[in-house]
């Protein structure tokens, strides 16, 4: 598997580009900004983009993705939860940074959903909590988990923005994530990548 991050945008965002081994598609999770920066990334390691999977749809996450789409033509996947957040600026915090931003998704998939693109086969994991529509992309063949702002390094996401619960956000982590296998690579939304395992050992915050 083809995996690589990209520190975007004021606020450090993680923006991930993964593909299949032998796959000339790629796919890129969370481009929270430098659009063309992304492409230029993935086009310099021979892939095109086939898809945009956004684990939330706060704008740290979203200013790159119209670009993108514009440039590319990918699929844009969200979760069907998250399409108010994502397409509302007063929602997505947008208006309180740079100005109002806002994008629309071509695929609104539900828990338990798979995606399939650049080889790669992506469980939909809803976790609600840090927004009512967040979710995570499991690959199990690869054990690795794009978590965005769900789970974090011995920390979680911030609850107390629009659509957020902290008890949401600790139910999800405790039901839908630490049933993973304890070797599954966890790449988050903000710094560095973690394990579920070590997670469940030394996480203070679920």
């Amino acid at each position: 598997m083809f995996l690589r991050y990209y520190m975007v945008g004021d606020i450090q965002t993680n923006c991930y580009i993964a593909a299949a081994d032998g796959s000339k598609d790629c796919i890129v999770v969370d481009p929270g900004d430098y659009g063309a920066y992304i492409i230029e990334q993935a086009k310099s390691n021979g892939y095109e983009i086939s898809a945009i999977l956004l684990t939330h749809g706060h704008f740290d996450h979203i200013q790159g993705v119209n670009e993108i789409k514009e440039k590319t033509g990918c699929k844009i996947y969200i979760l069907d939860k998250e399409k108010e957040l994502l397409e509302t600026p007063r929602l997505n915090c947008s208006i309180m940074h740079k100005g109002p931003y806002s994008a629309k998704a071509d695929v609104y998939v539900k828990d338990g959903d798979i995606i399939n693109e650049a080889g790669l086969a992506f469980n939909v994991i809803a976790t609600p909590g840090h927004t009512i529509g967040s979710a995570c992309f499991y690959v199990p063949n690869e054990k690795v988990l794009f978590a965005g702002d769900t789970l974090f390094q011995m920390s979680v996401g911030r609850c107390d923005l629009p659509t957020g619960s902290e008890r949401t956000l600790r139910e999800s982590i405790k039901n839908n994530l630490y049933i993973l296998p304890d070797d599954v690579m966890v790449y988050p939304g903000h710094g560095p990548e973690t394990s579920i395992g070590f997670e469940k050992k030394h996480n203070y915050f679920v």
